[in-house]
């Protein structure tokens, strides 16, 4: 996956603001919340998963706990271009799901989510 391609799954989807942050990271949240930060430095991303996505792609799969925000389940990726579109995208909608569905009914209500 490309970063443009990173960004427009992200821009996509509903009420998601991006801020850059710590230098160059792009991080983007949904209610003032972060479910996803893409560093177009060295390609690495990570994003929110649920606690099993979580398990299964840092123990079996390519994917690392992610630096200071391991204990609330985030995974790391080092090369996003080695990643696979669907994935990513499928990985990207959940992290959002995630965030939004602990946002209070009146926030999700006027993100649209």
């Amino acid at each position: 996956m490309t970063p443009a391609a990173f960004e427009a799954v992200c821009h996509a989807l509903p009420g998601v603001t991006m801020d850059v942050q710590w230098g160059d990271d792009h991080v983007f949240k949904v209610g003032g919340k972060m479910f996803a930060v893409l560093a177009p430095s060295d390609g690495s991303f990570s994003f929110k998963a649920s606690d099993i996505a979580f398990e299964v792609l840092t123990e079996q799969g390519p994917g690392k706990p992610a630096p200071y925000l391991a204990r609330a389940k985030w995974v790391r990726f080092a090369d996003l271009s080695a990643q696979d579109d669907a994935e990513v995208t499928g990985w990207l909608r959940s992290a959002h799901g995630l965030v939004a569905a602990k946002l209070t009914r009146k926030v999700r209500q006027d993100l649209g989510t």
